[in-house]
């Protein structure tokens, strides 16, 4: 029986994964009130993030604008992340 609202583990591991999840984590509360979440699908070699949207933020109008406040918060948290793409 699945758990609710289990943080699954990263499907790889890179290092700077400790960093952007805890960027990530400062957000989520705010996703999940209207029904969504983000995880990592890749963090490409030149560090672009890919983030797959969950839940009602796959088909959320308002997803271009979550997406650059992600972009803003994990950009900060974590310099060495060069954008930010969500899908």
């Amino acid at each position: 029986m699945p758990v609710e609202n289990a943080t699954l583990a990263p499907t790889f591991d890179h290092p700077l994964m400790p960093r952007i999840e805890a960027a990530l984590d400062t957000l989520r509360p705010y996703l999940a009130t209207d029904g969504g979440n983000v995880r990592v699908a890749n963090i490409t070699p030149d560090g672009v993030l890919q983030l797959q949207w969950e839940g009602a933020c796959g088909a959320c109008p308002m997803s271009p604008m979550t997406r650059a406040g992600l972009e803003d918060t994990v950009k900060k948290a974590v310099p060495e992340i060069t954008a930010v793409e969500a899908r």
